[in-house]
């Protein structure tokens, strides 16, 4: 049984994460102590203990500890299963969040997986489901994973209640990420949307992210204005904007920010703006974001995989870190924290043996 400490690094609730994907992977169980150990309050939360949950119903896991408050659990994973899963994070807690546990095992299982999944679609320290549509879902179908991500209803802090259901074929392997530029920006896409608020609060975002991009040179941006109707079933307000830049090489970099109490519309817009014009000026293939979510999967495809970093994050520092000790796979990076930097890794070339 593999031992991991959560605090290492950035002693969230990453580590458990990335931990219990790996373990559903490679069918190795795993002991994590002191859970976010660097969160207050620390332990388990109600999003962690989603994460574990549906974890258990996909690999029939024999588990310890998995209750709120939890610093400690054993996770012994059984056989990755394939079907249909529901699950209600019962919070606002982030459906994202839920979905990076999940997909490393759902592309290896033995039959297509359907997620139905409740909880928080737009919410802070969290990618958010518009950047797991534009973003993530891209760059895994550039790796050989099918998978698609919709959303059906927005959930927000701190009433939650968003829908969302996710849809993976399971891959024969994974290959390689080899994008070492980010190439020539020949679109510029985003969605604005607000709930139980003025149709203007979108609007007002969209505007003032197109407004700072034009200014930098990207004459155009399509933005889509999302105000779905209240009759939806939308538990509370609120609203957020998500950018993508789409390139010539089939690279994707994005980012996004989030509406809140006193905030004005218009610098939500322009957080959004201002991170993706950040991550462009490097010139880097993947954003501050994909950069960690990307380890899991690269650290068990085909051959060597080597990718350019808008940032060296400590969530990127923290997943390699877990990614070692759970694959034996060695990365290198390089690059100082909180600037551009690269990676490389050889991975394990895992194979899909329940598909021909």
């Amino acid at each position: 049984m593999i031992t991991v400490s959560g605090d290492l690094l950035e002693g969230g609730g990453q580590i458990l994460r990335t931990t219990v994907a790996l373990s559903s992977l490679l069918s190795k169980s795993v002991r994590v102590t002191n859970i976010r150990a660097k969160r207050s309050p620390p332990g388990l939360r109600a999003q962690h203990l989603a994460s574990l949950r549906t974890l258990v119903a996909l690999t029939n896991a024999k588990t310890r500890g998995l209750e709120i408050g939890s610093k400690e659990i054993v996770f012994e994973p059984g056989p990755i299963r394939s079907g249909n899963f529901s699950f209600d994070i019962g919070t606002a807690g982030s459906i994202g969040l839920v979905l990076q546990a999940l997909m490393p095992a759902a592309a290896f299982s033995p039959g297509p997986v359907y997620l139905r999944l409740i909880g928080g679609t737009a919410v802070s320290h969290s990618p958010t489901i518009g950047y797991l549509q534009r973003v993530f879902v891209p760059i895994l179908k550039k790796m050989g994973y099918d998978t698609s991500i919709s959303l059906l209803r927005h959930g927000h802090y701190p009433k939650g209640g968003g829908l969302v259901e996710a849809f993976t074929n399971p891959a024969k392997k994974l290959t390689r990420l080899e994008v070492k530029e980010r190439g020539n920006v020949v679109r510029i896409a985003g969605s604005s949307h607000c709930v139980k608020l003025p149709r203007h609060v979108a609007e007002r975002q969209a505007l003032s992210a197109v407004r700072m991009l034009k200014t930098a040179g990207y004459a155009r941006a399509d933005m889509e204005i999302d105000v779905p109707s209240d009759d939806q079933g939308h538990l509370g307000p609120g609203s957020g904007i998500v950018l993508c830049a789409e390139c010539d090489n089939g690279t994707v970099l994005g980012s996004d920010a989030l509406g809140e109490a006193g905030k004005p519309a218009e610098k939500v817009g322009e957080e959004a703006a201002t991170k993706l014009l950040e991550d462009l000026e490097t010139g880097c293939a993947l954003d501050r974001h994909m950069g960690d979510m990307i380890i899991p999967y690269t650290a068990v495809a085909e051959g060597v995989s080597t990718f350019t970093l808008s940032k060296v994050t400590l969530h990127l520092l923290t997943n390699v870190k877990v990614a070692e000790m759970l694959s034996g796979a060695r990365f290198n990076i390089v690059g100082d924290l909180g600037k551009k930097g690269s990676a490389s890794v050889q991975g394990l070339s895992l194979l899909n043996s329940s598909i021909k």
